[in-house]
């Protein structure tokens, strides 16, 4: 089984976005106490774990799906996860905010700009990924000089000797279209 070239882009998107949670939960968490105390504090470090999982979760779903790159029926698993994945945390983002609202704790202010701040960082995270890492258009596997050899070595079948030479190619049934 070949490896699909989104698995590095999608590591290291995950890599770049972990480090990147890790310093926006200190600055979060700094800026939070000062703004709004313990309950700023919470409320910035809450949004940021978040916005984390639930922009991991779509990468992560993608590549768990493509560990059946290669299947027959690696298309239909790959968008039923990416899609069931993305229903899923629509859903659990929906109950989140539901269980969130009205929390004496939560600071409404610092929870919003932590939230809108680590969406920004992890689009920018995806977008210099994608533009940095050097993907092929297409994910083929190309034929190296020992199959190209082994193909020049191996004798022709007896219908494509000497006498497929002599017969001429037989008619196309189909005529051309106007």
């Amino acid at each position: 089984m070949t490896s699909l070239s989104s698995t590095p882009v999608l590591r290291t998107t995950l890599l770049w976005s972990a480090a990147a949670t890790a310093a926006l939960a200190v600055a979060g968490a700094i800026i939070g106490f000062a703004v709004g105390g313990a309950s700023g504090l919470w409320s910035a470090i809450v949004a940021i774990v978040l916005a984390a999982v639930f922009l991991g979760f779509t990468a992560g779903t993608i590549l768990i799906a493509n560990r059946w790159f290669g299947d027959p029926l690696y298309v239909p698993i790959f968008f039923g996860a990416v899609m069931g994945g993305w229903l899923l945390k629509f859903v659990v983002f929906l109950v989140v905010l539901f269980l969130l609202r009205g929390q004496p704790w939560l600071n409404a202010g610092v929870f919003f700009v932590a939230l809108v701040a680590s969406v920004v960082v992890s689009l920018v995270i995806d977008a210099v990924v994608m533009t940095r890492m050097r993907v092929p258009a297409v994910d083929v596997t190309l034929p190296t000089l020992a199959d190209v050899v082994d193909d020049a070595r191996r004798p022709t079948a007896p219908e494509q000797g000497e006498d497929a030479a002599e017969t001429p190619p037989p008619a196309d049934a189909n005529p051309p279209r106007d």
